[in-house]
């Protein structure tokens, strides 16, 4: 596809002089995430990323891919850096020693509950020891830095308030702030703390679409956030690596909107690939990674399993077998991929949209049937969801002798994955069919599907291979046993366990498949979903040792916050791709569940 060339902004920080920093490495930011949209916060105290009012409308903070808008809490004297989430919550306290014998912790987070149209973004200053020393910088800019705010005014009780466009702001906590001016000409307020030991100052910012800007004491504010974080993450005592899978819990359900839409990642546009032309926005709720995680959470159960079921079910009985792949939070259609004037992350391009919303992908019917049979086992699938079960099975039914894209979202084939997962589905949900003609029409069919491509894609070797004319190993095919498709016992799944490890494995990491003839991690980054189906795979076959190595090795993959993203460069032991990556938390928590049950 044809680029426009984009304006070389190269070197320009829109907020030089107001407190924010260049990007950073990936495996240096935290998330604060409410459900309706998400702030990633790097070392230095700094906000450089956030859309509202939701996750895929435009940001407000965007220096990640060059563009304007910030909101930073930094020491003002030299400092090492750290932080740490608060037991199963999205609440984060970046914890800076400074070289004055200083420790300063900002404990911050996007308050709950939350509403669409109103975020609270939280941000306590503590001193722990010595005197704490910060500067404080604000600056809003709507459009993806385009937008400087306007109207900007400081009230008697010393908060700030203005607007950006649509969206109206008040800042508390900043009596003390001084206007100045961004490269755009826009306002910022920055302003610098002193605090001894022993004392805090809160900060809170209040971003609305309406004239509701008044929030709540922070004391009440704190308190509903941690009471909200408690209601959403349950316990999972006895689980292995309890704090990663409540942790990856806490990440699913803070990407999960009101709606029930998970979206994918945070993010658009950090590369998988350094100037591989590989930037994509992954701000939207695909269908197929919803599903992995309803099926992580459904051992567990509680909003993450819900919210999947209904999302989906949602979907399905609004467009049938014309299903897309993703959709908006919200049930809307996803716009197609253009590009921003902006110099995107180093590596990459700054694009928003995508047109994976034109494709057919025949696997997320399967995985819909999958996450459907599991409600019904849980006696969780009402006549709604019963209905939408039918709508996937004859969707199925109608299309999948159709090219797909497939789970990778390339050219259009006959992809193994895709007819298997269908299999796997429709095998899951005649179970729980009461309908006995129903059942065996379904389970007929999938007999049919798994007969007609064990004739035209298994390998000569005896293992599946991607299609009938594609005849390398893709680790996705670990799925079809794991799922239910063909028993774990079928040579089959033997075979294509074994190739994918002799082949697609490199140092405790797996690889999606072999695009070309280059050796393992120069074509793209260790995929880590791979890395955790395999371990559900060995898993599966009984093998605990080689499941746990799997699980633990794959798990590592994060910085301090905890956060996987979709790849990971095992040379330079760098995340790649947007972040966080719900169904590589998906998975990793679907991998602590199995790991107790063996």
């Amino acid at each position: 596809m044809s680029r426009t060339r984009k304006r070389d902004r190269s070197g320009t920080d829109p907020l030089e002089g107001v407190g924010v920093l260049a990007p950073h490495v990936l495996r240096e930011y935290a998330l604060l995430a409410d459900g309706e949209r998400g702030i990633l916060v790097g070392p230095h105290g700094d906000f450089s990323w956030m859309c509202f009012p939701r996750w895929h409308d435009e940001a407000l903070f965007s220096t990640l891919i060059g563009g304007g808008g910030g909101y930073s809490v930094t020491p003002v004297d030299r400092c090492v850096w750290g932080g740490y989430y608060e037991p199963g919550s999205l609440i984060w306290r970046s914890r800076w020693l400074t070289d004055r014998g200083a420790t300063v912790e900002c404990r911050e987070a996007l308050a709950l509950p939350s509403r669409p149209d109103r975020a609270l973004i939280l941000r306590r200053i503590i001193a722990q020891e010595g005197v704490a020393r910060v500067e404080v910088a604000l600056s809003l800019r709507g459009a993806f830095g385009a937008t400087p705010p306007s109207r900007v005014s400081r009230s008697e009780d010393g908060s700030w308030s203005g607007r950006v466009g649509e969206i109206r702001f008040r800042w508390l906590g900043g009596a003390s702030a001084k206007p100045g001016s961004d490269r755009a000409g826009g306002d910022a307020l920055t302003m610098q703390l002193e605090l001894e030991a022993g004392t805090q100052h809160d900060l809170v910012l209040v971003l609305a679409l309406e004239d509701d800007l008044d929030p709540p004491p922070p004391d009440m504010a704190w308190s509903s956030t941690e009471s909200g974080w408690d209601e959403r993450i349950p316990a999972l005592d006895g689980i292995v690596a309890r704090r990663d899978a409540r942790h990856a819990y806490a990440v699913l359900t803070g990407l999960t909107s009101c709606d029930g839409g998970m979206v994918a990642a945070v993010t658009t546009s950090l590369p998988e690939r350094a100037r591989g032309g590989r930037s994509y926005d992954y701000r939207y709720a695909w269908i197929r990674d919803q599903c992995y995680a309803g099926q992580a959470a459904a051992s567990i159960g509680g909003d993450v399993f819900d919210d999947a079921v209904r999302f989906v079910q949602s979907r399905l009985l609004e467009d049938g077998a014309t299903l897309h792949p993703v959709y908006t939070v919200d049930g809307g259609p996803v716009p197609d991929e253009r590009e921003l004037d902006l110099p995107g992350y180093p590596g990459g391009d700054a694009v928003v949209g995508n047109h994976a919303h034109r494709q057919f992908q025949l696997d997320t019917f399967g995985e819909a049937l999958l996450l459907f049979a599991a409600a019904a086992q849980q006696d969780r699938l009402d006549g709604e969801g019963r209905r939408a079960a039918e709508a996937a099975a004859q969707a199925i039914e109608e299309r999948w002798r159709e090219p797909d894209a497939g789970i990778w979202e390339t050219e259009p084939d006959e992809w193994t994955h895709s007819r298997l997962t269908c299999a796997a589905g429709l095998r899951a949900v005649s179970r729980s069919q009461s309908d006995n003609e129903q059942a065996a029409r379904w389970l007929a069919l999938a007999d049919r599907m798994t007969a007609d491509t064990a004739a035209r894609a298994v390998h000569s070797s005896g293992r599946w291979q991607r299609s009938p004319s594609d005849e390398r190993v893709d680790a996705a095919l670990l799925l079809a046993a794991i799922r239910g498709a063909i028993e774990p016992d079928d040579p089959r799944t033997l075979a294509t366990l074994r190739a994918v490890e002799h082949e697609l494995t490199e140092d405790g990491f797996a690889y999606r498949y072999r695009p070309d003839t280059r050796p393992l991690g120069e074509a793209e980054g260790a995929f880590l979903l791979c890395g955790f189906l395999l371990s559900l795979a060995h898993a599966q076959q009984g093998d605990g040792i080689r499941a746990a190595r799997w699980f633990e090795r794959n798990r590592t993959a994060c910085g301090p916050a905890g956060l996987l993203s979709e790849e990971f460069d095992v040379l330079q032991r760098q995340l790649r791709g947007n972040l966080p990556q719900a169904f590589v938390h998906a998975l990793l928590l679907e991998c602590a569940a199995t790991q107790r049950e063996i």
